[in-house]
């Protein structure tokens, strides 16, 4: 009989916090519990980024980024029927917010929620084709009247799915946020690992949870000018591509299981990208390569000009169904990343750079 599989504590923790971008609290509540005890230096700054750092009296530095930060909605008016209406944190693809369960973040607690809309036996044949602006759709929280949801939330407040992981069928599992919940996990469990051995490290290396990608790199843009790197690698998701309705002409063929997405392109260095190739290889970790011929839609694209310019690579986690309320990955894709980026590290000699 096959055992259940089991989910690391730290990622479930991350998964279960609630963090869309600019309301971090709850993610970095678990950042701080699993990898500041392992650190030997640990920082906080004034946009949510935390920052642990090993051996950092290494002149040769690492940085793994990946950001803390989820897709929310933010209520912006009540009406006179206590209806609350809501702007987009992050990139929401806007046929898949209907009819959602929701959990808003009040100075109270949680208050619960539903998205709403006009249903389907209400609307001609004109209306059906047609996918509603943001502010025609609306929460509802079984408010009498304004005056009653006022009293149990505030404009600002935020609010994110209610789905949470569940395991779909052997390490491929589902819940919201592996964007990029699982980036998060993935740098802060490799920088738990390497502080075991510390001894075999010959670079400083600064895994950072970053604030705020989904609203424009923001965090990323601080902790990599004030960390100034020699080398960094972003941890992002990147889109599988093994599911219906996904022209790998356009997209490239990426598959769940077959291990990390290394990136090529204007913006990762060649040296950092040959290194992780190297790392692989030599460790039998399966990868996967993209073409990227733009600055990419992650943290990697402001590591790679901060301050006077950081040797920058990306590797990316293959998940589907990116930015809905239901993403999925395959867990053992999580484990060959920070197997990576552990390699990575071990890799480093005193006094390389990035320079070409």
């Amino acid at each position: 009989m096959t055992s259940e599989p089991k989910a690391p504590e730290f990622l479930l923790e991350l998964l279960e916090a609630k963090s869309p971008s600019g309301a971090e609290q709850q993610s970095q509540a678990v950042y701080d519990k699993y990898v500041k005890p392992v650190a030997d230096v640990y920082k906080k700054d004034t946009i949510g980024n935390r920052i642990g750092i090993l051996n950092p009296e290494n002149d040769t530095s690492v940085l793994f980024a990946g950001h803390l930060d989820e897709l929310g909605l933010q209520i912006n008016y009540v009406d006179e029927n206590g209806f609350l209406y809501f702007n987009t944190l992050g990139g929401h693809d806007r046929i898949v917010i209907s009819g959602r369960r929701v959990l808003i973040q009040t100075r109270n607690g949680i208050v619960k929620g539903v998205t709403g809309k006009r249903a389907v036996h209400l609307m001609d044949a004109k209306d059906r084709e047609k996918v509603p602006q943001i502010h025609e759709m609306w929460i509802d929280i079984a408010a009498e009247d304004k005056e009653e949801a006022l009293s149990r939330v505030q404009i600002g407040d935020v609010a994110t799915y209610d789905h949470e992981f569940e395991f779909l069928h052997g390490t491929v599992a589902t819940a919201r946020a592996f964007d990029n919940k699982g980036g998060s996990y993935i740098v802060g469990e490799a920088l738990r690992r390497l502080s075991k051995e510390k001894a075999d490290l010959q670079a400083k290396v600064i895994s950072v949870a970053n604030a705020q990608e989904e609203v424009g790199v923001r965090g990323a843009m601080i902790s990599a000018f004030n960390a100034a790197p020699t080398f960094a690698v972003a941890v992002d998701v990147g889109h599988a591509t093994d599911h219906p309705d996904c022209d790998k002409r356009k997209f490239g063929e990426f598959k769940l299981g077959s291990g990390p997405i290394i990136t090529r392109g204007p913006n990762i260095n060649p040296i950092v990208y040959q290194k992780l190739i190297d790392a692989a290889e030599a460790n039998d970790i399966p990868y996967q390569l993209e073409g990227d011929p733009r600055p990419t839609g992650t943290d990697a694209r402001a590591i790679q000009v901060a301050g006077p310019g950081v040797a920058t690579g990306l590797i990316s986690l293959p998940l589907r169904y990116m930015h809905t309320p239901s993403e999925v990955i395959d867990l053992q894709d999580a484990e060959y990343c920070i197997q990576l980026l552990c390699a990575f590290a071990k890799g480093l000699k005193d006094g390389e750079n990035g320079n070409w």
